[in-house]
């Protein structure tokens, strides 16, 4: 198979993965509009790490697929690839970063994606640079980081031991010992 034969096909698989991606983000966002009436407390996240390389990435791409349409008349179906890239790092990521973190009604939207109250089964407080809540589901074997700015720090940890008492959150198990009750591990 010659070079003219294999790129095209591997922009056709990148363009598949990154058709997933920005599914996952849609979904995500709609998650998002459906949840953010019933939010009890929450915040905008920092932006990612690289946030920067992620847009100049995408402007790159958009200058590569106008090049490709106007210059070279490719037709749509070789554009798939590079199509779904741009669409991931011009618009899914920057749309993504306005995902608010912080508590809701029905759960925890983390840094990595939404933990329902019921699933999570251990909590834990990290406070090196910042202040950092790892929640461990028991439905999954997955913790969930989530960045707590310090001014809501309080807040957080009250809210947290609200939802022990009301036995929307059960800790048992993970990093709690049980020389202790549950609203405590919080």
């Amino acid at each position: 198979m010659t070079p003219e034969q294999l790129l095209p096909r591997v922009l056709f698989l990148f363009g598949v993965a990154f058709l997933a991606a920005n599914l996952r983000v849609v979904a995500e966002l709609v998650r998002f509009r459906t949840r953010r009436r019933h939010a009890l407390l929450t915040w905008k996240p920092s932006k990612p790490r690289y946030y920067g390389l992620n847009l100049a990435i995408g402007v790159v791409l958009g200058v590569l697929l106008a090049f490709r349409i106007f210059v070279q008349r490719r037709p749509p179906d070789q554009l798939f690839g590079e199509a779904m890239m741009f669409v991931y790092y011009g618009y899914a990521v920057p749309l993504s970063t306005r995902i608010l973190r912080g508590f809701y009604e029905d759960g925890v939207w983390a840094d990595s994606g939404f933990m329902r109250w019921a699933s999570i089964n251990a909590v834990s407080w990290k406070e090196e640079r910042g202040v950092t809540l790892v929640l461990v589901s028991h439905v999954r074997s997955v913790a969930r980081r989530l960045e707590v700015p310090g001014h809501l720090y309080g807040q957080s940890r009250r809210l947290l031991r609200d939802k022990v008492k009301t036995h929307d959150i059960h800790i048992s198990g993970g990093l709690d010992l049980g020389s202790r009750e549950e609203q405590d591990a919080v």
